[in-house]
């Protein structure tokens, strides 16, 4: 039996649409819990109280703001149906992001490019669109209210223990849901930074590993690089290596332009190298951020006994 919850503490004006286009693919044997309360709680408290009223032996998390596929359901039944031993199966956005603006269009595209391309074995969770069995949920506590209070990497975090119990997780691409979220350039960054980029950082270095998949892979890394030597190498006055450098974090990523080439011509390309030479170079930031950050908790929580 599935169960979906979708946090919607914060009363989001997108509700309406994300809980029609659940209703019209729920399974007969389906519920949908839309969890309006702890009223202002963040999504974390909000999908783990869900998830404690639910009665579905898979809980499948949506995001307010996102409308599924018609066929995203079925997608996900299908797939943990065919490998008992899948914990958790996630999607993506779609190519089709409705909200106008070019820094919506190119921050909803980056998301699904990112997922796009990553199809397969994953160690990380994303419960914008994701499903996880029950028991294994349960199993390692669920999402963690306490550290994650307001949207971070609450599920990225969830993941990980996941991953580290022994359950194994699988993006699935073909598992679809339209992100409806406006972004302006001011909340992409602080997204970018305080909500994704450094607490990961942080996450990684707790665990005494480093990712390499999705936004932390190797073709992403090398972008970040090639941005940070672009900024350096304008800043000292040498043009021709700045101009070299952001050749070079284009063409890491020429299948990403190539989408917003398509979705959006060559005015959203071309807008597009800005735009993700600024999110690379935010993503380098979080890096000593979410050191110093891990380095504070170290401190405060004292020496290990």
């Amino acid at each position: 039996m599935f169960s979906i919850i979708v946090p919607a503490t914060d009363d989001p004006p997108t509700l309406a649409r994300c809980e029609a286009a659940i209703r019209a693919s729920l399974p007969p044997d389906g519920e949908l819990i839309v969890q309006r309360e702890p009223v202002g709680a963040g999504p974390a408290a909000a999908r783990n109280a869900g998830a404690a009223r639910a009665r579905g032996d898979v809980l499948v998390f949506v995001d307010s703001d996102v409308v599924v596929a018609p066929d995203a359901l079925n997608r996900i039944e299908r797939r943990l149906a065919a490998d008992p031993e899948l914990a958790a199966v996630f999607g993506s956005y779609d190519e089709r992001p409705e909200a106008p603006g070019t820094v919506s269009r190119f921050r909803n595209l980056l998301h699904h490019h990112v997922h796009a391309t990553s199809p397969g074995e994953a160690s990380t969770f994303w419960a914008g669109l994701g499903a996880v069995r029950r028991a294994a949920f349960e199993a390692v506590g669920g999402f963690d209210a306490a550290r994650y209070p307001r949207p971070a990497i609450e599920d990225v975090e969830l993941g990980a223990r996941l991953v580290a119990a022994g359950h194994r997780l699988e993006l699935d691409p073909l598992v679809r849901g339209t992100h409806l979220k406006r972004w302006t350039l001011r909340s992409m960054a602080a997204t970018d930074f305080a909500r994704r980029g450094a607490p990961w950082v942080r996450l990684m270095a707790e665990r005494r590993e480093v990712a390499a998949s999705l936004n932390v892979a190797p073709r992403q890394r090398l972008a970040a690089a090639a941005a940070l030597i672009a900024l350096a190498a304008l800043a000292g006055r040498r043009p021709g290596v700045s101009l070299a450098a952001t050749g070079a974090m284009v063409a890491a990523n020429a299948p990403f332009y190539g989408l917003l080439a398509q979705r959006g011509g060559p005015a959203l390309a071309l807008a597009g190298v800005p735009l993700h030479a600024l999110h690379h170079l935010i993503a380098a930031a979080s890096v000593p951020a979410g050191l110093i950050a891990h380095l504070r908790a170290r401190r405060a929580s004292g020496p290990a006994r």
